[in-house]
């Protein structure tokens, strides 16, 4: 059996504040010399970034939609290894999900899988004696999701107080601690949520101050209790890719910086796992990509924030468009694709020029274009995966490519519940780019599909040198 202690931070619902909390929970437990290791339900990338900079460890996504429940456990269990201790943020409400009458996807799922102790946070500015209500009604409507202690927020503390006493007198549930309403401690958002901690030049003293804050107003020693109590696992491996030959090593371009940094962890981990060298490079800063790369891999993120640096950035844009044109493997997703046009025009009407790989321009819009989970088939064979290999992943953005991609460019055909299945994305030879982020490990023959498509390229260019490989 596998012994991890854990908690689950979930919330009433969407903007409770459990990103706060949660984040602050791990800078104050590290502060004390506790190792954290982080983890976020669904397929969030911005929350995991707070987390990330709170703990100096990558945050997990733990999506029970996208992956079978013993890989989100044997996920879990590898990257909660040797830990003292792991915190899991949830995703909306606790029991918010794919589903209005199920716990597909949601956060108590996950809390049931993992057979985690949940605190819950509630919001209770605006109540006193009905939140002994709130706590007693998630506690009774699913008795498998162990409760085992409350957080509220936006309080005084004479408000907390009364809160308190309200519990106390209704429930047999712990009052975990309280946080007030701070604007100091706030973070900024924008279209897709909270402002990523890449952007933020204030974000550690924000984390500071919650570490301050949590220290201060809840009972750690309890949450530690609380976590150390969790029972033991079962254990649960995570799958592995088919290696490529090693005896040719290849190198795979991931962009980031603060443009572009929307990347599944499990996502580069199986491209290593496959055999491949993975180099980091920014369209933002480098004027060249670096030497010797097998295959480009464009991620998500805000490019339309960052428009006018990539469009200054001349050199790059010019570089990536022979290194394409030339035949080099190249993996778009979303960002990706959006930097990959000719052109992006922002949210202001303003046209910036982009690599100019794909024809047209993305267009920002005022509302939310595509969102949720969907299942891919690639129409044909690309440079990731076989024609009708399916995978799943997700999306949500708020721009249009106003290029009409004919029907036998278009990449995948796409099935979401309650909607027509339609085209998505674009293929030829060398080049997959598509607004879907899709999940490695819901199929992983498609890492393995991308580095031999990179050992490909890697042979090509050594015919042509001369050199054996």
């Amino acid at each position: 059996m596998v012994s991890i202690p854990r908690l689950l931070i979930a919330g009433t619902h969407s903007g409770v504040g459990k990103t706060t909390v949660a984040v602050g929970l791990m800078a104050a437990l590290l502060r004390r010399g506790l190792s954290v290791q982080p983890f976020k339900v669904g397929p969030d990338y911005i929350d995991p970034g707070f987390h990330q900079l709170a703990t100096g460890r990558v945050s997990r996504n733990l999506d029970t939609w996208l992956l079978p429940g013993p890989v989100v456990n044997g996920l879990f269990q590898a990257a909660g290894a040797g830990a003292a201790v792991a915190i899991i943020e949830g995703v909306m409400g606790l029991f918010d999900g794919h589903s209005s009458t199920t716990d597909r996807g949601s956060t108590a799922e996950v809390a049931k899988l993992l057979r985690v102790p949940v605190v819950l946070v509630v919001d209770a500015s605006r109540m006193a004696r009905s939140a002994a209500a709130v706590v007693q009604g998630y506690r009774a409507f699913d008795p498998r999701v162990s409760i085992a202690g409350v957080i509220f927020n936006n309080v005084s503390e004479r408000h907390a107080r009364l809160l308190r006493a309200a519990v106390r007198r209704y429930t047999d549930c712990p009052v975990l601690g309280s946080l007030p309403r701070d604007s100091a401690l706030a973070l900024p958002e924008r279209h897709l949520g909270l402002i990523p901690a890449q952007e933020q030049r204030r974000v550690a003293d924000v984390q500071g101050r919650l570490a301050d804050m949590v220290s201060r107003s809840i009972d750690l020693q309890r949450v530690m209790r609380i976590a150390e109590g969790a029972p033991p696992l079962v254990p649960a491996r995570v799958p592995e890719p088919a290696r490529v030959d090693r005896s040719q090593g290849v190198t795979i371009g991931v962009a980031r910086d603060r443009a572009f940094h929307f990347y599944y962890q499990e996502n580069l981990d199986l491209l290593r796992a496959a055999g491949a060298e993975l180099v980091e490079w920014s369209p933002l800063n480098d004027r060249r990509l670096p030497e010797g790369l097998d295959a480009l891999y464009l991620g998500g993120g805000f490019p339309e924030v960052f428009a006018r640096e990539l469009a200054h950035n001349e050199p790059l844009r010019r570089a990536i468009k022979r290194a394409v044109t030339a035949g080099l493997p190249t993996y778009a997703e979303c960002g990706g694709l959006m930097y990959l046009a000719a052109h992006l025009i922002d949210a202001h009407g303003t046209r910036h020029a982009m690599a100019g790989v794909l024809p047209g321009a993305v267009r920002m819009t005022n509302r939310l274009q595509h969102f949720g989970y969907v299942t891919l088939k690639p129409r044909r064979d690309t440079i990731l995966a076989k024609a009708n290999d399916p995978i799943k992943g997700h999306e949500f953005h708020y721009s249009v490519w106003d290029h009409h991609v004919p029907a036998p460019q278009a990449a995948y055909v796409v099935a979401r519940a309650g909607e027509d299945r339609r085209l998505e994305g674009f293929a030829r030879a060398n080049l997959l780019a598509s607004y879907i982020h899709v999940h490695f490990l819901t199929n992983i023959r498609w890492a393995s599909g991308f580095v031999t498509s990179a050992q490909r390229w890697n042979k090509r260019r050594a015919a042509e040198l001369g050199v054996s490989v």
